[in-house]
């Protein structure tokens, strides 16, 4: 099962798929956020679709003929995880860290997984950044252990945490959140998998490409911090709610690296994680 909202801005609705077709989730919930996840919304929908009540509305999401949004509408908070992949930390420059580092995005900066991103005015340093996304279903606060982490988990998407170095870097004052909160910089889905059907979620590919080519290609085994660790982390700090997303971090293989050109108009980005889906934006400049 996968859950997925589709629509016009503002107007997305949900739905639900497997192999046998997409279906509308419209019966069971008005949208897939927070309140859905926090009532057993996964649990409601999947009966659902086992019961065989719901209108079927095409045979694949491509064939509704719609934009496909992402997956979960107005998070609370966007919480991220930097240099969580040793490689990438040593391509930045930096050490290994030795406890999570943290940032925050503004959740608005949340779209769907094939609307366009837009390049802030005058940026000659837009990067991208495949990561494995983490959606809290039940409220984590001061977790005993790691493995008290799963139950909270709804599922899991793919994120595109694109980010403007000069402004993350250069102009950030003393942290990142300026590099990171620009309209458009985090692409979400196709879809959120619901944890129990992520075998393992440190053993999932991720990959990227622009123009066609790979730029990251790396798995979640090679997170510094796993996601039990994180979330449990996370909650001796602060409270995550159902809904909000944790973007775990990136592996190598960004432009920051210096291996690869920064993104320009026009460019074409892809980011995948196995199971979870593809998505894929174009890059404009921002009006």
């Amino acid at each position: 099962m996968r859950l997925m909202r589709y629509g016009a801005p503002g107007e997305e609705l949900p739905a639900v798929c497997d192999d046998t077709g997409v279906y509308d989730l419209g019966p069971v919930t008005g949208d897939v956020d927070g309140a859905f996840l926090a009532g057993d919304g996964l649990v409601r929908a999947r009966r659902a679709l086992a019961e065989g009540t719901l209108r079927r509305l095409a045979d694949t999401p491509e064939d509704l003929g719609l934009r496909i949004a992402a997956p979960i509408a107005r998070p609370g908070a966007v919480i991220c995880i930097g240099q969580n992949y040793a490689a990438h930390a040593a391509e930045s420059g930096s050490p290994p860290p030795e406890q999570p580092v943290l940032f925050l995005k503004h959740p608005n900066t949340v779209v769907g997984p094939y609307d366009e991103v837009r390049i802030p005015r005058g940026s000659a340093r837009t990067d991208w950044e495949v990561e494995l996304a983490v959606v809290i279903g039940k409220r984590a606060r001061y977790l005993d252990s790691p493995a008290d982490a799963a139950a909270h988990i709804a599922g899991y998407t793919v994120s595109n945490d694109v980010s403007e170095r000069e402004y993350q870097l250069d102009r950030s004052g003393g942290q990142w959140s300026k590099g990171k909160c620009c309209e458009t910089f985090n692409p979400l889905g196709p879809f959120l998998v619901p944890a129990d059907e992520v075998a393992d979620p440190q053993d999932l590919r991720l990959r990227s490409r622009v123009n066609g080519e790979i730029r990251q290609d790396s798995s979640t085994a090679d997170m510094i911090f796993g996601v039990y660790e994180l979330i449990w982390h996370l909650s001796h700090h602060l409270v995550l709610d159902p809904g909000d997303v944790v973007n775990t971090g990136t592996p190598e293989g960004v432009a920051l690296s210096g291996r690869f050109e920064y993104l320009k108009p026009g460019d074409v980005v892809e980011a995948e994680v196995d199971g979870l889906g593809r998505q894929r934006q174009r890059m404009t400049i921002a009006p």
